[in-house]
This record gives structure tokens, C-alpha cells and sequence, in this order.
């Protein structure tokens, strides 16, 4: 394949379009509220509030990661079919305006719009009897002096620290029911139970009541905060728990008969025993957390072990044989489920994880301000932007499709603009391979097209 030496690149159209599928996510976002919650949940002393923060939520869904790159959404023909959009400049201004109080009511105006999402898009919340409430931080880093609250956290860089909390089930992608960004030094459990308490909160306004809700996260949430906020809310808990002396003790006391080996990475299938040959077991004992806490706050569960055969050479320990020759990863939950099941769950809170990688990878590339308020903010719009790619995604037929992926398979879709009559057409690629997809979104957020109806 060979490059023409004939084409002559002129940027001279007003009427293309590079990303003529932000027309029915934008418009599905509208039909589900989103600038009726903004304009609903927020007092900032600003013209316009709901059209500024529409621009910012459309250009992340365009692919912008810093305010510059909002100026996308003026080039062509785009915002002749989008409206309102406004110059980068002003959204700089406008962030910068933000205080604490008004970044809480851009977050009250996100769990409404999700609200909105999961009703006009039925499957964007599963069905199942489980749904899952995850929990964890990651440090987000920037660079030179000018950044409130920057600071070195658990990561040893530079930073801001988000703290993100997701809602899924086993069968839907998950969606960001919470976020907050923090000073980069704040430990990782800092108030987390406050967070954890509104995400069930917000679980409940989205879902119901009918389906069993479970909170998940890493050592650094195992608190008797967090596992009683859990128990508090009717909800079931796992945490993953450091390897104190309580647990170690714990751990040495399983009987040796008690290991269940467990479908594993490259486990094998045994036929004759029917069972899974594997270098993993679990096994569970009863056990109390948080001992040094007063007797009300300790808590009396299950203590849920995996064990895997190191394959190198152990490190020196004075634990015992047992320590030296199995690494232990152990949890501490409430569930009813086998230790099995419970342990696969368990391994599966890892999703929140690649939700943050997505919105590291996206939006959240840049905290582009030097003002704290003005990235909370900007936070806050990227997990409105993330949730709404989600919706999107199922809405279009494409199932636990990435923000990534919507952004290249629809959102990305050129377009011409033609006008007729009181109609603005687009007109888009033929044998786009993505046309199906991009169809059922429209069909879900605008209707049938009045060429297909007429």
C-alpha cells in the first residue's frame, strides 16, 4: 500500500464532522437529564452552568483529556449539531469558579443522571441477584508547584489522589456510582465509609431493593468503618485483610484436610477425582477482626484463605514451614456462599481497577488546573462522561464495550452535513462497519430517522 503524492490536504470545510456519533450519546445523555440535573442540583454564581458542563462531558466522550482539547467539538460542522458548545477558555474560567460546595453539587447532579441512564437504558444495571459495590483509589500525577493539595502518597509520586466506587453485577460492565478527589498525601481508607455509604445509597435509588448488594475492596479499606457501614446497610462485605499476627495465627490453624483446590491459572481437571490439580486451595475458619478496637466495634466473620505454591525460592521467615512454602492471600467476609464462590467474587473486585485504567487512559490523562476545585470537578465530568459511554455502549448493541471502544466504533464516526428543506442531514460513510451499533444507539436515543420512516 502506497500513499498518494497527488492528495493536497486543504482545511477548508465547515459542513464535516469527525465525531458525528457525540449527536445520539449527547442526545441520549439530555433525554436521561443530564442538563436538567445540572441546572437542578447547582447554585454556582455562573451563566450557563449546564451548557458549560455539557461541553466539558461531550469533548471527554470526543476524546479530550485536557481543556485545549475541548476546542474539537468547535471545529467543522460540530457544533451546529451539538449547540451550546463553548470555548476552551471559558470552560478554564468557568472550572476555576468551582468551590467544594459546588464540586459536591456536580456530584449530587451525576448519581441523578445515572438514575436517568439506568432507566432509559434497562440493561446498563444487570439483573442479577448480586451486584457489587467496589472501592479503591489510584494516585493521579502531576507535575510543577502550582497544584493545590499535590503530594506523595502510597505510590511514591507526585500526585492527586481519586478515590472511585463502582457499581456491577456478573453479567454488566460496571458504572461509577461515586468519586472524590483528595490531597495526594490522604491515606487510602481516609473516610472511605462515608463514600461507601452513599454508593449504597445511590445503588439502591438506581436498582431497587430486590437485588443483594456486596461491598468489595483491597487491604488498604479492611477498617471496622467500612465493614460496619456494610453491615449497617444490610449489605454483604469482603475485604481483603493484611497479614497481621491475628491472621497468621488464624491461617496456621487450618487443618491440612480442610484446602479445596480451586480453578486456577493453568489449573488441569482431573476426571477421576473431579476435582481441579492446581497450585491454589482455599479454605476458610472462623475468625474476629479488629480486635484491638472496643468490643462493639469488633467484628465476628468468616476468614477466607487462598493459598498458592511459591515457585522460586521463599523469602526468610520466622512463620513457620507453612508461610514458606504457600503465599496466603486471605479476606475476611460475611457472605453465605461457599468458600469457593466467595473467594472467585472476591478475586473479581480487580474490575474497579480497570475502570480506573480507562479513565487514567481517557479524560482523567490530565488534571489540567492548578486550582484543587477546578480538577475535583473535572473529576467529577469525567465520571459522568465514563458513565454515559457506558450507557451508550449497551444501548448500541456492544454489550461491556470500553469508553475507548465507543469512542472509536461510534463516536468517532465522520459525517457531512447537507441541508434540505428545515432538515440538517448527516450524511455518513458507507460499509461503516460499526452501522448497526451506531443505528441502535439513535433508534434508542433519538428514534428511527425520518428518511427510514418517510
Amino acid at each position: 500500500m502506497k500513499a498518494c503524492h497527488g492528495i493536497v490536504p486543504v482545511f477548508d470545510d465547515p459542513n464535516l464532522i469527525g465525531s458525528a456519533g457525540l449527536v445520539p450519546v449527547i442526545e441520549l445523555a439530555e433525554t436521561a437529564g443530564l442538563s436538567a440535573a445540572i441546572a437542578g442540583a447547582s447554585s454556582l454564581p455562573v451563566a450557563n452552568v449546564a451548557a458549560k458542563v455539557r461541553t466539558v462531558v461531550a469533548g471527554m466522550l470526543a476524546g479530550a483529556d485536557s481543556i485545549d482539547d475541548l476546542d474539537v467539538l468547535r471545529s467543522g460542522g460540530t457544533a451546529r449539531v451539538l449547540g451550546g458548545v463553548r470555548a476552551p477558555s471559558t470552560i478554564g474560567t468557568f472550572l476555576r469558579s468551582f468551590t467544594h460546595g459546588h464540586v459536591l453539587q456536580l456530584h449530587a447532579a451525576h448519581r441523578r443522571l445515572l438514575g436517568g441512564l439506568a432507566t432509559k437504558v434497562p440493561g446498563l444495571v444487570g439483573t442479577d441477584d448480586l451486584v457489587f459495590v467496589d472501592v479503591d483509589d489510584t494516585i493521579r500525577q502531576v507535575h510543577g508547584h502550582a497544584k493545590d493539595g499535590a503530594g506523595f502518597g502510597y505510590s511514591g509520586v507526585r500526585g492527586l489522589n481519586a478515590l472511585i466506587t463502582t457499581i456491577s453485577t456478573p453479567s454488566s460492565a460496571p458504572v461509577v456510582a461515586e468519586c472524590s478527589l483528595r490531597r495526594g498525601s490522604t491515606r487510602s481508607g481516609k473516610g472511605a465509609d462515608w463514600h461507601i455509604k452513599r454508593a449504597l445509597t445511590t445503588l439502591r435509588a438506581v436498582t431497587g431493593a430486590n437485588q443483594r448488594a456486596w461491598v468489595r475492596g483491597d487491604s488498604a479499606f479492611a477498617t471496622a468503618k467500612n465493614v460496619h457501614t456494610a453491615i449497617k446497610a444490610g449489605a454483604w462485605f469482603s475485604f481483603t485483610i493484611p497479614a497481621w499476627p491475628t491472621v497468621n495465627k488464624a491461617i496456621s490453624q487450618i487443618p491440612d484436610d480442610s484446602w479445596t483446590p480451586i480453578q486456577y491459572p493453568n489449573a488441569i481437571w482431573d476426571d477421576e477425582a473431579q476435582q481441579w490439580v492446581s497450585q491454589a486451595e482455599v479454605a476458610e475458619t472462623d475468625f474476629v477482626a479488629f480486635v484491638s478496637k472496643k468490643t462493639d466495634q469488633q467484628v465476628a466473620c468468616r476468614l477466607v484463605v487462598r493459598r498458592v505454591k511459591r515457585l522460586g525460592e521463599a523469602p526468610s521467615t520466622d512463620q513457620g514451614e507453612l508461610f514458606t512454602v504457600y503465599r496466603h492471600h486471605a479476606f475476611i467476609t460475611n457472605t453465605t456462599l461457599s468458600a469457593v464462590q466467595a473467594d472467585s467474587f472476591h478475586r473479581s473486585h480487580a474490575i474497579v481497577e480497570q475502570v480506573i485504567a480507562e479513565l487514567k487512559a481517557g479524560p482523567l490523562a490530565h488534571l489540567p488546573s492548578g486550582k484543587f476545585a477546578a480538577n475535583a470537578a473535572w473529576l467529577a465530568c469525567a465520571v459522568m462522561a465514563f458513565n454515559i459511554s457506558r450507557a451508550a455502549a449497551v444501548a448500541a448493541g456492544t454489550g461491556k464495550a470500553r469508553m475507548a471502544t465507543v469512542l472509536r466504533q461510534i463516536i468517532a464516526t465522520p459525517a457531512r452535513l447537507a441541508t434540505t428543506g428545515r432538515r440538517l442531514i448527516m450524511h455518513l460513510p458507507t460499509r461503516w462497519p460499526w452501522a448497526q451499533a451506531w443505528t441502535n444507539l439513535w433508534d434508542t436515543a433519538i428514534g428511527p430517522p425520518l428518511a427510514a420512516t418517510s
